[in-house]
């Protein structure tokens, strides 16, 4: 089992930053790729971001290139997902996910999820 904790969601206004954090325990390994997925009001859940275990691989929505960075602590075996320049279409609930054997952007693939963490951004 892989329980996995977010936090670092808030309110903010449009053009502020904030960085999510998701701590792993329990059976993870070097095969795992981690990611971000949001889910906003009345939508479907999203990917967003995922990086590889090791930190050679990052993958980004189109949606948030270039304004949201994924990055990795070994030591504290932790995601973080850096959100600059928010938008009041990033207002969503945000999830961590452990997919234990190759990248996916699909909800589907992933095996472990978090509780989320709420980030809303106002205009």
């Amino acid at each position: 089992q892989v329980q996995l904790v977010e936090s670092g969601g808030g309110l903010v206004q449009a053009g502020d930053s904030l960085r999510l954090s998701c701590a792993a325990s329990g059976r993870t390994s070097s095969n795992n790729i981690m990611g971000w997925f949001r889910q906003a009001p009345g939508k479907e859940r999203e990917f967003v971001s995922a990086i590889t275990w090791s930190g050679s691989r990052r993958y980004y929505a189109d949606s948030v290139k270039g304004r949201f960075t994924i990055s990795r602590d070994d030591a504290k075996n932790t995601v973080y997902l850096q959100m600059n320049n928010l938008k009041p279409e990033d207002t969503a609930v945000y999830y961590c996910a452990l997919d234990r054997s190759s990248f996916s952007q699909k909800v589907k693939d992933y095996d472990y999820w978090g509780q989320g963490t709420q980030v809303t951004v106002s205009s």
